[in-house]
């Protein structure tokens, strides 16, 4: 089973970049990340008729979020608890069962971005992080393969940047975010990509601005972190990295792995 995430950065203004990447990788669950739409904007029926289950987490102009699925989902969860006044489209969830396999929990999630920090939008960042971590724990003590995928917003470590210095005060490269995630990892998790490479340099957003996909000034932000129970199940990770050079292109590009 093929599970990816990819920050579309707007689905009404890259939908064929987006349906092209689906019809050339047949993803068997995906999500995605700053749809930028309400629910009934999000073009479900290009993807239904593709064969996949839909579910919708929007906002109008800003984030949003999806899952969409070949397998069916239940259980379906929008929005990350710990927050009642949290308003923005971050989160969602879903149970997935494959055919004659046990169910596999998928996290989609468009974290904050938190700049400029110090400041309020970094404080929510790491609000958001500790109720995503709290999330986690709930499915580790139920003993659930599960994969939580999106765009984090978080440069893990070094070889994750094309030049850490510039990025040293920035929110997705600061020390109390690269804890946080490391947090999340210590609970148990795996990062997939770096478990199937663990040297290489991989990134998977390029800026619009000065020139970064041309001269390959990437950074890594876009993770699916696994459960035991799921990493025990994992077979193959990676990046599609040439999707980023197409005409109107996401500034991010998708992320995958195989799990048996």
């Amino acid at each position: 089973m093929k599970i990816a995430t990819y920050n579309v950065n707007s689905i009404s203004a890259r939908l064929p970049r987006v349906l092209e990447w689906f019809d050339d990788a047949k993803p068997d669950v995906a999500v995605l990340q700053e749809i930028k739409c309400v629910d009934e904007k999000f073009p479900a029926a290009e993807f239904e008729d593709r064969g996949y289950n839909v579910a919708v987490h929007g906002q109008k102009t800003y984030n949003g979020v999806a899952l969409l699925s070949r397998h069916p989902i239940e259980d379906v969860t929008r929005g990350l608890d710990g927050d009642n006044d949290d308003e923005q489209a971050r989160y969602i969830e879903a149970l997935v069962t494959p055919d004659n396999a046990a169910p596999l929990r998928v996290g989609g999630l468009y974290l904050p971005n938190g700049n400029p920090a110090p400041g309020p939008k970094y404080d929510y960042k790491l609000r958001w992080m500790k109720r995503l971590q709290a999330r986690i724990q709930e499915c580790l003590c139920d003993e659930e393969p599960a994969v939580f995928a999106g765009d984090f917003n978080v440069i893990p470590q070094d070889e994750d940047c094309h030049d850490p210095a510039a990025w040293a005060d920035d929110a997705l490269f600061r020390q109390e975010t690269k804890s946080a995630f490391r947090a999340l990892e210590f609970l148990g998790l795996t990062d997939a990509l770096r478990q199937i490479d663990r040297e290489g340099i991989r990134y998977t957003f390029w800026d619009y601005q000065r020139g970064a996909w041309e001269k390959d000034h990437g950074i890594r932000i876009d993770h699916l972190l696994m459960t035991p129970q799921a990493a025990d199940r994992l077979k193959d990770a990676g990046i599609d990295r040439k999707v980023r050079g197409r005409e109107k292109a996401s500034d991010h590009v998708p992320v995958w792995i195989e799990v048996a």
